[in-house]
């Protein structure tokens, strides 16, 4: 039997579209961020931690206005059963609506920022940079299928096509103007390309049209979802704001970089899984043993990925810091190092999200959020004004670690598993990760391999290895970790028969 679609009538089985898709979306990442990571270090090399804390000013307040300003249109769009084309003018109405709205307020309000951060070279910045959410706001529509319909192929194209861009215009201007203006121009070229491949690589043109039934069908979902971004921006951005309001520019640029670079785990693994199993998860919303079974494989995929690249930017954080952005970036380690336990956490608690979303109850993730936000606000600043930076990520990862707890308990009521089940999917990851990190530590302290690139490449080598190794022998015993990967892909499906 096949799985088939009312709005772009496939006929292909949904297991194998999460499959391919799948696939495309890891691909996508890996090539995204490895172009992304090669910018940051380039970039890092050329610029100054206050170009960066002056780009962080300019990108804080965008996404402060952009926030409180979130539709939920396309997550409600993706979970939406049936067929959402009627929808879609008015949706991207909307959107084009509110894109030219955020312009003008970020234009006219650029002056009080740059008084608010004592930071007047902002003014212009900003002004620049706001053109951005006036192309995001006329984006074409239609490309919120590459994510409904798991078509990440195209999505791979759209989006690596404004990478690839970034990348060539912020490098080549640093190398010329070396300031935050290279910054700048690349994150502006790389929505131009956004706004254009939208409608070239969509067939779907939208029209000026406002239906006000359904607008009210959107935001009655999309509210749930706006509430919910609103608190996490302030729980994410919320820390960036605090920094550079009482430590200032320099200090916001020590820690973005910082979290950046160790929050690795949670951005790009739980991005990626959460890409496929969001739509999917909509899907299957009617049965509840497979969605649970599915949940505890992606759990333990998410796992078996965030633990070592966790545990990999701790040991190695100073000496990458040192050997590849430079003695200029030190301060920032420390607080580095406590931010790699709050994006392994994150990545845990995130894979969650999906599940709740899908299931139709985005207030509970609302509320999740304002009792974590209470606490982050209770702790941050005494924190921050005793360690600086390294204060204010411990709070981050304080308040995190309880949301976790909150969220888990949430997650287990609505599907029922067990948190021996949940345990059983961390274990082996956790430990293997921690046992490797203490081999590489003991070979690094008695032979000192830490010198040079070469040496520190070798060593990020043999805890990979060992990481592996571990792994694959417990795999030969009960866990069969290697059957994950393609049990959580295979499982991301719905009983075809409920659906022909």
């Amino acid at each position: 039997m096949t799985t088939i679609n009312q709005n772009t009538e496939k006929t292909e089985p949904l297991s194998k579209r999460v499959v391919r898709g799948g696939a495309w979306a890891f691909a996508l990442s890996t090539v995204n961020k490895g172009l992304g990571f090669i910018r940051t270090i380039i970039l890092a090399r050329l610029l100054s931690p206050d170009d960066f804390g002056l780009l962080g000013i300019v990108m804080l307040t965008i996404s402060t206005l952009e926030t409180f300003s979130q539709t939920g249109f396309q997550a409600a769009l993706i979970q939406k059963k049936g067929d959402v084309r009627p929808y879609l003018d008015t949706a991207w109405t909307v959107l084009a609506v509110r894109g030219i709205i955020l312009f003008l307020m970020l234009f006219l309000s650029a002056p009080l920022v740059g008084k608010f951060f004592n930071s007047p070279q902002a003014i212009l910045v900003i002004r620049v940079i706001a053109v951005s959410t006036l192309l995001s706001g006329f984006r074409n529509i239609g490309v919120f299928y590459f994510q409904k319909e798991l078509e990440f192929n195209k999505q791979f194209i759209y989006e690596f096509s404004a990478t690839v861009v970034d990348l060539a215009v912020s490098v080549f201007l640093a190398f010329m103007l070396r300031s935050v203006w290279a910054l700048v121009w690349g994150g502006l070229a790389a929505h131009v390309i956004r706004l254009i491949i939208s409608y070239v690589i969509h067939p779907y043109r939208p029209r000026i049209r406002i239906d006000k039934e359904k607008f009210q069908d959107l935001f009655g979902f999309g509210r749930w979802i706006l509430g919910s971004s609103i608190l996490i921006f302030l729980i994410i951005q919320g820390d960036d704001i605090f920094v550079g309001k009482i430590l200032g520019i320099t200090a916001l640029g020590f820690y973005r970089m910082a979290y950046k670079l160790s929050n690795l785990p949670a951005t790009e693994i739980t991005h990626i899984i959460s890409q496929v199993s969001f739509p999917a998860y909509s899907k299957m919303q009617d049965n509840m043993e497979k969605l649970k079974e599915t949940y505890l494989k992606v759990l333990r995929l998410t796992a078996l990925l965030s633990f070592p690249l966790a545990g990999g930017i701790f040991i190695f954080a100073l000496q990458f810091t040192q050997l590849f952005l430079g003695d200029k970036w030190m301060p920032m380690v420390p607080a580095m190092q406590v931010l790699c336990f709050y994006g392994v956490i994150r990545s845990i608690g995130t894979s969650m999200g999906p599940i709740l979303v899908s299931l139709g109850k985005p207030k509970i993730t609302t509320k999740l959020s304002g009792i974590q936000l209470i606490m982050i606000v209770l702790i941050i600043y005494p924190l921050t004004i005793l360690w600086g930076i390294f204060g204010t990520a411990l709070a981050v990862t304080i308040s995190y670690l309880a949301a976790l707890l909150m969220i888990s308990i949430e997650t287990k009521k609505m599907i029922n598993f067990r948190y021996k089940d949940f345990l059983a999917a961390v274990f082996l990851p956790l430990s293997a990760a921690f046992l490797a990190g203490f081999a590489v530590v003991l070979i690094n302290k008695n032979f000192c391999y830490d010198k040079n690139i070469v040496a520190l490449l070798i060593m990020v080598v043999l805890f990979v290895i060992t990481y592996s190794a571990i792994v694959y022998l417990f795999d030969l015993s009960k866990h069969k970790i290697t059957d994950t990967i393609k049990e959580v892909l295979l499982n991301l499906q719905l009983n075809d028969s409920k659906k022909t």
